[in-house]
């Protein structure tokens, strides 16, 4: 007798009979099961049958996806994978237009389910679909939905890229190339060769030499968002796939074609709002070309330089206007210089290169101040002078303080990071400007300046006001200005004094008393604050949160949701459309009982991290997370779309374990609740020091005779 824990509970369904509903035994064979369903309904051959699941993704069940089939899970009977590649590929070669076109559609459907796509392919039916493309005899609609059922077979990874014809690849890039074509084929083209790009170089190779930019940078300015989406994800694979010279040749063709300025006008400014997976794309774009910095960030000056000291001269002639340098002697001259570069704000004044010999910035930070110099002389020169004329001690070094503000720069917008697989804050102002690293230095520079006098700084006080420049440019950037000038506004209105008042009120937030008494009272306090905190975290997975599949090839199209049942009983899960709100539960058909669940995993201990070890960079690292259920062998893997979902969604799991919350939303949480509660019960004590020791309770009196009797009074 099969035990329990082998037991399913489920439905069966069939067009046209009434439902079955029997007890799956799971470790009876599967075709031995098939075949007692048939018999239920009196059907021959049960070998031309096969389960499926009846809602969500109809996916079939197999012997090695079988034990994923739950407790009340409704399964349909329909043709098996086999019987279904044979109909449908004598279909899609039928001569029949109305036939083949149904075939396809069909196809298009059905290939997102491994079993299939293996059938299908295994008769060759990839390539009848190839030919249909090197043809290109068929209608738009037809065409359609051959690149779409394509585009899925060559998904599941059985068959290679590379094993494409040359004519194949002309064709597609020819539907991407031609001004009139259907927009629904030439967005899956764009997918199909964007696939292509990232599968094989030699495919990058044909692919960069067929389709031609001007074409890719016309589908940016046209007004469908999937459109501009897939030509902006090929573009990025194009350049992230490109050798560094190669990379190099396509940015300058870029920006010969002025690319920032139709992204600036047309995705940025346009009616509607950046989608998710653009905006992963523009950050990819930003950091790619941020990333150019990078040699001359990680580059030392070379004091043999002839070139480098020029420049280096240079900002000292700019700066000071002085007698011709030939008439004095070579001791005169070096005195002069040194005097000049300590002016400038130059530790070493007898060979300033040293200042630049330190990495990050290196010879960026030479960089940004002849562009500073050269660009806004005026600015500059006042800059300097204003400085040289102050008191010793409250001079503020130019030269220094461009160094470190470079740093800063390159830190804030990430300089020398590779793109994550997930990030997508990108800076719309990066796209208004043709080099944001220099005209944010030059704005900033100045900003520097000014904050220097509002604090009335000293050379002691030289690392407070980097500290606070850096928050000023931080949480202006944060606001995300979409212009140069936007930016200088917002960054010059956040002065000093407004940079105090933010710091004293995240302090009162923060704030806590450290008196014997008031922790004693926290302590009392802090079982009730966490059951609040328990009971927002199992209402926010009662809410649900959408999650986004990562996959090394292809980003889009892969959402999913899951949610807490009311009772707290069950997790539901399932696939999901980019522009849903919050599905009904009813619509998620997947589901785990939370009596099932053994475990939570975070970090590089999940499964799917350890499936695609020393592809994940820290960040993924940091949002991922797994529950294990039954047996330990099964798990359902997230990527938390931000860190403060990841510890939501962890703390709630650890809840329904019985577990402890753990994470630093938590902790954070707790504080604040404990800082509001213990200021609320102190209202009343304010001003009134607490001190440290209970107060000693005096002797009692060796006699009681100071009472006084009312009753005698009374009387």
């Amino acid at each position: 007798m099969p035990q329990q824990k082998d037991i399913v509970k489920i439905a069966i369904q069939m067009p046209g009979a009434y439902p079955q509903l029997i007890q799956l035994d799971q470790k009876k064979p599967l075709s031995a099961v098939i075949k007692e369903v048939c018999d239920g309904w009196n059907l021959p051959g049960p070998d031309n049958y096969a389960l499926q699941y009846a809602d969500g993704v109809q996916t079939y069940i197999t012997e090695s996806n079988r034990l994923d089939i739950k407790n009340g899970c409704i399964l349909r009977l329909t043709k098996a994978p086999g019987r279904c590649a044979e109909d449908l590929y004598k279909g899609i070669q039928s001569m029949d237009l109305g036939v083949r076109c149904d075939s396809l559609k069909q196809l298009a459907g059905v290939s997102t389910d491994i079993t299939f796509a293996q059938e299908f392919i295994s008769r060759d039916g990839h390539l009848l679909l190839v030919k249909i493309v090197e043809d290109s005899n068929e209608s738009a609609v037809i065409m359609t939905h051959t690149l779409t059922g394509f585009m899925e077979l060559m998904d599941h990874g059985i068959v290679s890229w590379e094993n494409l014809s040359s004519i194949f690849i002309e064709k597609i890039a020819s539907f991407v190339n031609a001004k009139a074509t259907d927009a629904s084929i030439q967005q899956v083209s764009l997918d199909i060769l964007e696939s292509m790009v990232l599968s094989s170089h030699s495919l990058f190779l044909q692919v960069k030499q067929e389709v031609t930019m001007e074409r890719l940078i016309a589908h940016l300015q046209v007004t469908n968002q999937q459109i501009q989406t897939k030509a902006m994800a090929l573009l990025m694979a194009l350049l992230q796939t490109a050798g560094e010279s190669d990379r190099q040749d396509m940015f300058a063709f870029l920006n010969k074609k002025n690319l920032r300025q139709y992204i600036y006008k047309n995705i940025i400014h346009s009616s509607g709002s950046v989608q998710d997976e653009m905006a992963h794309y523009l950050y990819v774009l930003q950091s790619v070309t941020l990333n150019h910095l990078e040699p001359r960030m990680r580059t030392p000056l070379d004091c043999y330089s002839q070139e480098q000291r020029d420049i280096l001269h240079g900002l000292r002639q700019a700066a000071f206007e002085t007698e011709s340098e030939n008439s004095l002697s070579n001791e005169r001259r070096r005195s002069l210089c040194a005097k000049e570069f300590k002016k400038l704000g130059f530790s070493n004044n007898s060979n300033p290169g040293q200042d630049l010999v330190r990495t990050p910035p290196g010879l960026l930070a030479l960089d940004t101040m002849f562009y500073f110099a050269t660009r806004y002389p005026d600015a500059y020169s006042r800059f300097v002078l204003e400085n040289s004329s102050r008191e010793d001690k409250h001079e503020c070094p130019f030269a220094r303080s461009s160094i470190q503000l470079t740093l800063i720069l390159c830190e804030i917008l990430r300089i020398g990071e590779p793109p994550s697989e997930t990030g997508s804050d990108y800076h719309p102002i990066f796209f208004s400007q043709d080099r944001l690293m220099e005209e944010l230095f030059c704005v900033c520079i100045q900003l520097l300046n000014k904050t220097w006098k509002e604090m009335r700084a000293t050379q002691e006080d030289f690392d407070k006001v980097m500290q606070v420049v850096r928050e000023q440019i931080t949480r202006t950037l944060s606001s995300k200005p979409t212009s140069l000038e936007l930016f200088k506004n917002k960054v010059n209105a956040l002065n000093y004094s407004e940079i105090l008042k933010l710091r004293q009120t995240e302090r009162l937030h923060q704030e806590e008393t450290l008196a014997p008494p008031v922790l004693e009272l926290k302590e009392r306090l802090k079982p009730e604050l966490l059951e609040l905190i328990r009971q927002q975290r199992l209402n926010r997975l009662c809410q649900g949160t959408m999650f986004r599949k990562i996959s090394s090839r292809r980003r889009q199209d892969k959402l999913w949701y899951c949610r807490l049942s009311p009772n707290h009983k069950m997790l539901h899960y399932g696939d999901v459309e980019e522009d849903t709100d919050i599905p009904p539960i009813e619509t998620l058909q997947e589901k785990i009982p939370v009596a099932d669940i053994k475990g939570l995993l975070t970090g590089k201990d999940c499964p799917h991290m350890k499936e695609n070890k020393g592809k994940q960079n820290k960040e993924v690292l940091d949002l991922a997370f797994s529950i294990t259920y039954d047996v330990e062998e099964y798990s359902l893997n997230f990527i938390a779309p931000s860190r403060t979902d990841f510890c939501l969604w962890t703390d709630g799991l650890s809840v329904l374990l019985g577990r402890e919350m753990s994470s630093e939303s938590m902790r954070s949480e707790l504080e604040i609740l404990l800082s509001m509660e213990i200021k609320l019960r102190l209202l009343d004590l304010e001003n009134v020091p607490i001190p440290d020791r209970a107060p000693v309770v005096p002797k009692p009196p060796s006699n009681y005779n100071f009472c006084y009797d009312f009753s005698q009074t009374e009387q």
